[in-house]
């Protein structure tokens, strides 16, 4: 990364530049899509994404109401109205009887999915519910770089897909950035527009809603670094997380399931009947947890006059009980069994 960095200094260009542009070409091969836009932040590719297409004031939008408010950030900044789904008990991710049930009763602009914790959802279905409706599909991927289901790579399956390259995802750059993925050139071509104030060409702005909101020359070369190393960090991820779900055996912590590709262990997260204990207990051994996320979106205080505070119940009681351990991977085996020993003797 030493040498990524030198390259930029040495370049004196610092926005928008080579190392950007190869960024976006080979994250796109990753995702296997054929564009990539880098913008400012994951929020800021959620928001540019759905504006480009066409999402926007009165615009009413699904998604999950258990994913850190971010999505609804940027939906509140478009002017849309969110339209909570609640999650399955088990895998946490958008619940597919749910979202059928609000599709039937609503018109709704567009359906955001959040491959939440690093587990892809099972896309099929999803896009056979939406096709019918007539509503194109986002895919909020912001934990799930790399995450694979049939050979097909988290972001390359719905009209387009935002990613968060924050320090702490799985493909983190040394600062804030994020990226638009999608196969269609006309939404990245809008991307691309509205990321920079809505340019058509230089000073000359032609559609609405653009912004400063840039990927720069810095984080792309970082990531360009990092991106050959993802897969063998996200195997770390998905190996320990295993250990967890296979050794860990106290009858009051649920444990996710154990996953393959479609899961790359962005975060491990346990439901305890009796979380504030648990954390207690493994902070006393110096483990280090936290909560994602312990007030939904529904029940923000931001959205108090939306009127969306019944209906999930699901998301409600999760985010009473749900409890984050350790999972990156620099842990080393002899920290993930001490983990394991901890939670057990509780």
């Amino acid at each position: 990364m030493r040498t990524s960095a030198e390259r930029v200094l040495r370049s004196g260009w610092y926005v928008l530049g080579k190392e950007v542009e190869a960024f976006e070409r080979e994250f796109a091969e990753y995702c296997g899509v054929g564009h990539c836009v880098g913008v400012a932040s994951g929020t800021d590719a959620i928001e540019l994404g759905l504006r480009a297409l066409g999402v926007g004031r009165g615009s009413r939008v699904a998604t999950v109401a258990n994913a850190g408010f971010y999505t609804t950030t940027a939906l509140m900044a478009l002017g849309a109205e969110p339209v909570f789904v609640d999650v399955e008990r088990e895998t946490k991710l958008m619940d597919l009887v749910h979202l059928k049930q609000v599709l039937g009763e609503t018109t709704l602009d567009a359906v955001v999915v959040t491959h939440l914790f690093g587990l892809l959802h099972d896309m099929e279905p999803v896009l056979d519910l939406t096709a019918r409706a007539g509503v194109p599909v986002f895919e909020d991927c912001a934990q799930a770089h790399g995450a694979r289901r049939g050979g097909r790579a988290a972001g390359s399956f719905g009209a387009a897909a935002s990613f968060s390259f924050y320090p702490t995802k799985n493909l983190g750059a040394l600062g804030d950035g994020g990226a638009v993925v999608t196969g269609s050139a006309d939404v990245a071509q809008s991307v691309g527009r509205l990321r920079q104030y809505g340019w058509g060409s230089r000073y000359r702005a032609e559609i609405k809603g653009g912004r400063n909101s840039r990927l720069d020359e810095m984080q792309a070369a970082i990531l360009r670094a990092k991106l050959p190393l993802l897969d063998g960090w996200n195997r770390r991820r998905r190996d320990i997380a295993t250990r967890y779900s296979r050794e860990i055996g106290n009858p009051r912590v649920d444990r996710p399931p154990v996953h393959g590709e479609e899961y790359v262990g962005h975060l491990y997260v346990v439901v305890s009947d009796d979380r504030e204990a648990l954390r207690a207990h493994l902070a006393e051994a110096s483990i280090l947890t936290d909560v994602h996320y312990p007030l939904p979106d529904h029940r923000q205080p931001v959205l108090a006059a939306h009127g969306g505070g019944t209906g999930l119940p699901v998301t409600d009681d999760l985010s009473e009980a749900i409890l984050t351990l350790p999972c990156y991977p620099e842990l080393s085996d002899e920290e993930v069994t001490r983990v394991i020993s901890r939670v057990n003797s509780w």
